[in-house]
This record gives structure tokens, sequence and C-alpha cells, in this order.
């Protein structure tokens, strides 16, 4: 059963912003640590940024001091601000608890082009 929703991915140039934005469920977004995911063409699903408890927060290092990730626990949301964007970050955006529960949502494309 899909919890999530993804949307906010777009076609931006290098050095842009976007916002990613996840809607989930109430509980999984007050259970569970959240994470944003990302999958590249040819290259397997990585987990790029997580929210834990206390609202402690987790980046892979090619993102870290451009993306942030918050949660909205009012509106049952998952963010991710993405800014100083490089081609690399072109990819399918995913969220999901961490580690990953149930089933994927249908994810949103990022895509880092001039």
């Amino acid at each position: 059963q899909v919890q999530v929703v993804e949307s906010g991915g777009d076609l931006v140039q290098p050095g842009g912003s976007l916002r990613l934005s996840c809607a989930a469920s109430g509980s999984m977004i007050r259970q569970y640590a959240m994470g944003w995911y990302r999958q590249a063409p040819g290259k397997e699903r990585e987990l790029v940024a997580v929210i834990g408890y206390g609202e402690s927060t987790m980046y892979v290092d090619s993102v870290k001091g451009r993306f942030t990730i918050s949660r909205d626990y009012t509106e049952n949301t998952v963010d991710l601000q993405m800014n100083s964007l490089k081609p690399e970050d072109t990819a399918v955006y995913y969220c999901n608890s961490s580690p990953p529960r149930g089933a994927w949502g249908q994810g949103t494309q990022v895509t880092v082009s001039s």
C-alpha cells in the first residue's frame, strides 16, 4: 500500500533550486524517521537525506551543505530543499521511511541541465 505522494520535480539549470514535497500519512510521519531517496538512470536507488527522532538530520556527502530536509507534523509532509543543483543531481526522487517500508510512490523527476 502506497502511503506517500512526491511532487515538486522539474527541469532546472545548474546552480538553481527546487523544493520537493512528500505528502504522507500522519501515522507514518509521526512514527518513523523519514528519508528522501533518489535513483539516477542506470544506478541503484540511494538514500540522500534523513530526518529522524528529535529532528536530527543526516545527508549523504554529495549533498551536504546544499540540501535541507524538513518535516511538518501539521501538514503531514516531508520537504527537501535543494540548492546549488548540479547535473549529477538528476534523478527520480522518492520519499519513504528510513529504513523504507511498504510500496514506493511514483517519485518526482528532477533534471538539472542547461
